[in-house]
């Protein structure tokens, strides 16, 4: 429709004021975060000791505190090549363009439509039944149109979306960051396991060094009729199940180096780790206080921000029962002609508000409020439930940990108590004084002893990786991309060739 171009100015500047005011109203709840429930202090941490000047070492690369090379190398080879991070990476563009396709919706759209035609009338009949015959009539027509429409975002339905869907894409982005974690921890693990299996290859070989002298001495002893032939049987049944253990962690430690090539993005063929001495200390990790992980850790701060946008999506279901408000116009030209067509004659517009209410839904619009709100009331249901599982997997490591060290210091005392029985009774079976029955037992107990003790060492390592993943590596919350961060990406995406 044509507007009144008599319109005093005054009122048009009060419409203006009018929606500019009617733009600043955004229906739904203000965003407030959710409190969690905190301790004061981890109760594991009672009697921890001070950390170690290796600890001061940045978190942002954290397995650097195990101070071992190749571990480094390999953990930066994550973010290359390791292919759950790039899909984790990948969803959190989409995450972002998401923002971008919503936000497009506060602005108006304008199109342009063009076309030509050329049309004809042929012979027709006459009133009384009887064909006339005329010319064909032929003509054209030729016209050009620009129409824009805006569809105000009175009650903020649009910009509560947009502010849900940033908050989506601050989740994705925390999801990235778990997925990264998640992967350089597991990499961590994976390859102290791996060391700790050189160890015990090393001290299996070792050990079937050992029994294979004293299956040489006793057989000596046989040749000299000193020693029954049931000694030298029972020597080589040592001898040879220990050799049978050593082949066999070879399996263990294959499996860990190809998981390990699969976590650099490298098929398992690609990937050799030579054997090396187990020279890694167990480093002490201050868990700091328990008021900080919520702001370390990766997945507590996405749950956190799916609260946010779940919060947000209550203003879009709210909004429902409001009117829609649509600016339109149109301008063309119309000609049969082409060097008319442009012609001020040739003009047409139209211009004008649309207004759309929904006046009976059957409840759909309460129904939809209603999801919305227990949507939200479960996002906070699972933010709780993820800081509860965050504390409790610091407990976990941190209670394991003072327990393992506590048990290592015992199977420390227990190994060096079995291999000087071992000794001394290897020393009484030459002097002929025990029966070899004994030494079986004893370089049973020393070697059972000391897998016990490289057991209890790999927990304690294992542990250790797993406490600083439960205390968020060196993540904060302050890389989360701010709101402002996320839209200027979305602008420099759409601005891209």
């Amino acid at each position: 429709m044509a507007t009144d171009r008599t319109m005093p100015r005054r009122w048009r500047l009060a419409a203006l004021a009018l929606a500019a005011g009617l733009a600043a109203c955004t229906v739904g709840p203000d965003y407030e975060r959710p409190v969690a429930a905190t301790p004061a202090a981890y109760k594991e941490t009672e009697g921890w000791k001070p950390s170690a000047p290796r600890d001061l070492v940045d978190r942002g690369a954290w397995w650097s505190v195990y101070n071992d090379p190749v571990l480094d190398q390999l953990e930066r080879e994550i973010d290359i090549s390791n292919q759950n991070l790039k899909a984790a990476e990948a969803a959190y563009r989409q995450a972002r363009a998401i923002v971008a396709e919503t936000r497009a919706g506060l602005f108006p759209t304008l199109t342009v439509d063009a076309s030509a035609q050329r049309s004809g009338q042929g012979s027709g009949a006459g009133s009384s039944g009887t064909t006339v015959s005329r010319g064909a009539r032929v003509q054209n027509q030729f016209d050009v149109t620009a129409a824009a429409s805006w569809e105000l975002d009175v009650w903020g339905r649009i910009r509560r979306t947009v502010e849900s869907d940033v908050a989506n894409a601050q989740a994705s982005a925390g999801d990235l960051a778990s997925a990264r974690l998640s992967a350089q921890a597991l990499l961590a693990t994976n390859y102290l396991q791996l060391r700790v299996a050189d160890e015990l290859k090393r001290l299996l070989d070792a050990s079937v060094e050992a029994f294979g002298r004293a299956l040489e001495i006793t057989t000596n002893r046989y040749n000299q009729g000193i020693s029954a032939r049931s000694d030298v049987a029972s020597a080589r049944t040592q001898y040879e199940s220990t050799r049978s253990q050593a082949i066999n962690v070879g399996v263990q430690r294959a499996a860990l180096e190809h998981a390990i090539a699969v976590l650099t993005g490298k098929p398992p063929a690609e990937l050799t780790i030579a054997a090396a001495p187990l020279a890694i200390a167990v480093p002490v990790t201050p868990p700091g206080l328990p008021s900080t992980l919520l702001e370390r850790r990766p997945d507590i701060a996405a749950a956190e921000r799916r609260v946010a946008a779940a919060n947000a999506q209550i203003g879009v279901a709210v909004a429902a029962y409001y009117p829609d408000i649509t600016l339109t116009a149109s301008y063309g030209v119309v000609s049969s002609a082409l060097d008319t067509l442009f012609r001020t004659a040739s003009g047409v517009w139209a211009v004008g508000p649309q207004l759309a209410q929904t006046v009976f839904d059957a409840g759909l619009r309460g129904a939809q409020v209603e999801a919305a709100r227990a949507l939200y009331d479960q996002d906070v249901a699972l933010y709780r439930q993820t800081v509860l599982a965050g504390f409790q997997q610091v407990e976990d490591q941190l209670a394991a940990l003072r327990i393992l060290e506590q048990q290592a210091a015992v199977q420390d005392a227990a190994v060096a108590a079995a291999r000087e029985a071992e000794q001394l009774i290897f020393n009484q079976y030459t002097a002929g004084i025990v029966a070899y029955t004994s030494v079986i037992t004893a370089q049973t107990n020393a070697l059972s002893n000391a897998e016990a003790a490289l057991t209890i060492l790999q927990n304690r390592l294992v542990a250790s990786a797993t406490l600083i993943e439960a205390l968020g590596g060196g993540w904060d919350a302050g890389q989360l991309p701010s709101d402002a961060q996320i839209k200027d990406d979305v602008v420099r995406a759409a601005q891209a060739p």
